[in-house]
């Protein structure tokens, strides 16, 4: 499925100027249909993977406790 570069940055979460920075920058393959730049949605696929599993963990890392410090009760 092929998708616009305002749609791919809704998509990513990314300003559209990112966007399309990256398609000039060769590092998001486009096709220009003539009147617009067309980009494969699906070559997102593994970078929204990574995504979500970083979320994952930074919640994974956010609900652990925080230790007890030892010198807490350490007076000088």
């Amino acid at each position: 499925m092929y998708i616009t570069i305002a749609e791919a940055a809704e998509y990513l979460s990314l300003p559209e100027t990112t966007i399309r920075a990256l398609v000039g920058q060769g590092k998001i393959r486009t096709v220009h249909d003539g009147e617009q730049y067309l980009i494969y949605k699906d070559q997102f696929s593994d970078h929204m993977k990574q995504v979500e599993k970083a979320k994952k963990q930074l919640a994974e890392w956010n609900s652990e406790p925080l230790p007890e410090d030892i010198d807490i009760k350490d007076e000088d």
